[in-house]
């Protein structure tokens, strides 16, 4: 063998085995992925419970539970206001027609029953039952007292009460206007002793209460002086805002 075919046939040996370690490499180099590749995706490979568990896991916020409103204040201060109408049954209701009436009263619950209490009233009417125009006068009626009160809470929002009071009250008018009617008596204070009846509605706002009352009274200082015997009952009833402190 001639030298220059062994040096041909060393660099054919030489070229073969470089073409076979370059492919081998090449079939072991992974390819680097494609757009293409990664848009596809196997059906094998699709999680049809991911959407479920993710709406699963995601916790949905509650609403906080509404707190119950406070009970209403027992046991404080409490100023009561009303307004409403005043009507004598006695005879000096046929003078006098129902009054308009305003009741203010400031009391003390000492226990969650039990109530201490000073009242004040004002009223207006006028004496055209039995005097007709022009001889007509209007005056004013006043008067303030105190007693107790007894609560019962049918429900924690509704209570009932009944409370006993006494005081004096009295027409504000010229002196002797109706003396010559025969109910001299009522232009000077003169004692009454009354009860009440009543339910409240205690509000959201425990500062508050609705109510509605019903009082009847034996106005002692409106009792005709002369004629037929004469019971001077009165009763006044009407709606009523509470505060308690």
């Amino acid at each position: 063998m001639s030298w220059a075919r062994f040096v041909c046939a060393a660099t054919a040996s030489v070229s073969a085995a470089s073409a076979s370690y370059t492919a081998t490499a090449f079939a072991e180099t992974p390819r680097a992925p494609t757009e293409d590749s990664q848009i596809m995706v196997l059906p094998e490979q699709v999680d049809l419970e991911k959407d479920t568990r993710s709406l699963t896991a995601v916790e949905v916020p509650l609403a906080a539970p509404e707190s119950p409103p406070p009970p209403p204040y027992s046991k404080s201060l409490v100023v009561d206001a009303s307004l409403g109408s005043l009507v004598f049954l006695s005879q000096f209701g046929k003078l006098s027609p129902p009054a308009v009436w305003v009741r203010a009263q400031v009391g003390v619950e000492l226990l969650r029953w039990l109530m201490v209490l000073g009242e004040g009233e004002l009223g207006f009417s006028d004496t055209s039952g039995s005097q007709p125009q022009p001889r007509t006068r209007a005056f004013p009626l006043f008067g303030f007292g105190g007693g107790a009160r007894f609560t019962i809470r049918i429900t924690p929002r509704v209570g009932a009460y009944v409370q006993g009071t006494l005081g004096a009250m009295k027409v504000d008018i010229r002196s002797q206007s109706l003396e010559i009617l025969g109910f001299g008596k009522a232009e000077s204070l003169g004692l009454y002793v009354g009860g009440r009846g009543g339910v409240e509605w205690y509000q959201r706002d425990r500062h508050f209460a609705l109510g509605l009352s019903v009082g009847l009274r034996d106005a002692t200082g409106f009792k005709k002086s002369n004629g037929a015997s004469d019971l001077p009952l009165a009763v006044d009833g009407g709606a009523s805002v509470r505060y308690a402190f």
